[in-house]
């Protein structure tokens, strides 16, 4: 599992890497828009996942600046990480 949040967030990486050089030097044709697209969709879907995040860890671990930003750019990669800290604490508390 950790190979494949490693990989997952390496590969959301790069996709943030597209996107922001897209923005920057934009590409031809039809693929820019796209992009365009994903990027705005992305940035919403992160923004929901950082404050799902925030509503049902914070109650369970001490969250940082970084912690978040974490969040908002890897997504659920993060999440299903944090997680399993969090099950990981409580099983050592049992």
């Amino acid at each position: 599992m950790n190979i494949m949040l490693v990989l997952g967030k390496l590969v959301t990486g790069v996709a943030w890497l597209m996107m922001v050089y897209n923005l920057i030097m934009p590409f031809d044709g039809s693929v820019a828009v796209v992009l365009n697209i994903l990027f705005a969709m992305t940035i919403f879907m992160h923004c929901f996942q950082t404050f799902i995040f925030h509503s049902l860890f914070s109650k369970l671990l001490e969250l940082k600046k970084s912690d978040y930003l974490q969040v908002f750019l890897f997504g659920v990669f993060s999440l299903l990480q944090y997680r399993k800290q969090v099950m990981d604490k409580q099983a050592q508390n049992s």
